[in-house]
């Protein structure tokens, strides 16, 4: 142990999103009655926010309120609501609100991506996003207020899939434009990329695959070398890029400005800084894991267990985790889920219709009664596929 009852070990976890709330929930459980320890969770909102349902948010459709101070009632830890403004890796400390410092010993950064709206001009300024709660519902406003008219979604990854669905499914009367550099569901095998592309003609959804688009401008989406697209409102779902924070704190990040982490999801160049979820380039065998729920909550686990692991004295456990499914919905009565070898390529097995609408429902609920579940038997969070052969990096334990 590096702590006395007199000096608790200080854990800051920065966001609580479902990779940093799987991180705080587990050191809050195992450590409650350890005064030898002490966790504070930082977020600039007390609720939680469902990412994997924001599509239905931009359409109005009211989410849960799930309170972060309620779920960590009762385990110890600390909630703090502010904005992280900076963090200086040397001398150990966060800003909050740029009013005041918090120190601490170990730090868990999970403060995740936002949409790249900064790389195609005229994007930030004229175009909405699903960046949390309140972009959301600005859109969903706006929606609202149309009637008629055109929505651009640029985008043609799972997010552009799943606004356009819903949007066209929610507003028939408005016209939906899916534009984006490849088809829909090009990812997936034959049968499941079929699927989607047929439900989203049948909702009316125009799809313009192979479109690099160069600039947003007020009603409208102009593509390189082609004619521009008329749009009522344009929703930006084409890409994420992470906070400068890290960069500015000093840590060795990837061309992407996430931070690099060792086998234990430690910073490569700050050991006392674990990094989760979307901020963090953890590398498996197949590559650098892709932000999803189902990655980010186990890399929240595995950062929680390494960092009790070295308080207690004992080496980390490298992090291993295989892909398993890839689900979308397409509107409320229809869905697709793609089944995927640890790698996330496409196995070929897959859901469609009503049975896929039940799974993807299913996942989309799980991630809160799985953090009530840990809050009394932490080590049920600790189940997650390891990806066999495909997950082994040559030097790993």
């Amino acid at each position: 142990m590096n702590a006395t009852p007199h000096t608790p070990h200080r854990i800051l976890v920065l966001g609580a999103g479902y990779a940093g709330l799987a991180a705080a929930t587990q050191l809050a459980a195992r450590t409650r009655k350890d005064g030898g320890v002490e966790v504070t969770v930082v977020d600039a909102q007390e609720r939680f926010t469902e990412r994997m349902r924001l599509h239905m948010a931009a359409t109005g459709q009211p989410l849960a309120e799930l309170s972060v101070p309620e779920m960590l009632e009762g385990t110890g830890a600390r909630f703090v609501r502010g904005w992280v403004t900076a963090v200086d890796a040397g001398a150990r400390t966060v800003r909050v609100d740029d009013t005041h410092e918090l120190p601490y010993d170990s730090l868990v950064y999970a403060l995740g991506g936002v949409p790249d709206v900064s790389a195609v001009p005229g994007a930030e300024e004229h175009a909405y996003t699903l960046g949390g709660a309140q972009d959301a519902e600005a859109l969903a406003d706006r929606l609202a207020r149309l009637g008629t008219g055109t929505v651009a979604v640029v985008g043609t990854g799972l997010t552009g899939v799943e606004a356009a669905a819903e949007i066209a499914e929610r507003y028939p009367a408005l016209d939906v434009v899916l534009l984006g550099r490849e088809a829909p569901g090009a990812a997936m095998n034959a049968k499941a990329g079929a699927y989607l592309r047929a439900a989203l003609d049948r909702l009316g959804v125009r799809v313009r695959a192979g479109v690099e688009v160069a600039k947003v401008l007020p009603g409208e989406v102009v593509p390189a070398g082609g004619e521009g697209v008329p749009a009522d409102a344009v929703l930006w779902t084409a890409g994420t890029r992470v906070s400068k924070l890290p960069t500015a704190a000093g840590l060795d990040v990837d061309a992407r400005g996430r931070i690099l982490t060792d086998p234990a999801l430690r910073s490569v160049s700050h050991p006392e800084v674990y990094a989760v979820g979307d901020a963090a380039a953890v590398r498996q065998g197949y590559g650098v894991l892709h932000g999803t729920c189902q990655s980010g909550m186990p890399t929240g686990v595995h950062a929680a267990l390494s960092i009790l692991r070295v308080i207690r004295g004992k080496e980390p456990k490298p992090f291993r985790f295989g892909y398993y499914h890839t689900p979308v919905s397409l509107g409320r009565g229809d869905a697709v889920v793609q089944f995927t070898r640890p790698d996330d390529s496409p196995r070929r097995i897959c859901l469609t219709g009503r049975t896929a609408v039940r799974y993807k429902e299913t996942v989309t609920a799980s991630p809160w009664p799985t953090y009530g579940r840990m809050k009394k038997i932490p080590a049920s969070g600790a189940f997650w596929p390891r990806g066999g052969r495909f997950t082994r990096v040559r030097g790993a334990r």
